[in-house]
């Protein structure tokens, strides 16, 4: 189990723009976002709700408080947010358990970022119980730390998750890329001051000055995250 214990001493070489990379979790490595959803489904059906498919762009991507939240007072449900935040972790734990598929290029990434001694972060709005479960189909052993949205005051969208690992990394955040693939995540990353790569799961992300939008991780290795930093370093310098 890898925590956010921190890495220290573990940098890029000398003169790199690229200091660290920080991945999302769900949508970005692993498929799972559509469990998600299959799971609030599955859940409110037995508290005699149907969910509107409309909702699932609102819900996606964002901490369980605020999933949650929302799907309680969208449909008036008599449940309280820690009793369904249970009963979600539990059904999404139980899903997990009977297939976990990496997200294309996912594995191929993560082991040349490992070969490569690249100082590289786990940061999700996950749980940390859920976070172990899904390490032990990734492998812990590719991710210095991991940061989970139960462990900080403050989860995405909020830049508090990136700025912490960026710091236990021992790395500027301007010199972090960070891979995500939701609204919320990116604006997390972005307000933390790092680069962020975009690889949308759900719904579109456009753009930006600090974005960089890809179809897929295969479009993903060590030389574009070089290239994208170092373009980034010289225009902000």
């Amino acid at each position: 189990m890898t925590s956010t214990v921190p890495a220290l001493g573990i940098r890029t070489a000398e003169g790199s723009a690229l200091q660290a990379v920080l991945l999302d979790m769900d949508g970005t490595l692993v498929d799972t976002e559509g469990f998600w959803w299959d799971v609030e489904v599955a859940v409110f059906a037995t508290l005699g709700h149907a969910l509107d498919d409309s909702w699932r762009h609102v819900v996606v991507g964002g901490p369980m408080t605020r999933s949650a939240g929302f799907l309680i007072e969208a449909t008036g449900a008599d449940i309280t947010l820690p009793e369904l935040s249970v009963l979600l972790n539990d059904g999404f734990e139980e899903r997990i358990g009977h297939s976990l598929p990496l997200m294309p290029g996912a594995a191929r990434l993560l082991a040349e970022l490992a070969a490569h001694e690249i100082p590289t972060a786990l940061v999700s709005a996950s749980h940390r119980r859920i976070i172990d479960r899904v390490l032990d189909a990734i492998g812990s052993h590719f991710f210095h730390l991991t940061v989970a949205g139960d462990e900080v005051e403050r989860t995405k969208p909020f830049p508090d998750p990136y700025l912490l690992a960026a710091a236990r990394l021992d790395a500027e955040p301007a010199r972090c890329a960070v891979i995500e693939d939701t609204s919320t995540g990116i604006a997390s990353a972005e307000a933390a001051g790092c680069q962020v790569i975009a690889v949308p799961s759900v719904a579109p992300i456009a753009p930006a000055a600090r974005r960089t939008v890809v179809n897929s991780l295969e479009e993903v290795d060590l030389p574009f995250l070089h290239r994208l930093m170092t373009k980034a370093h010289s225009r902000d310098h």
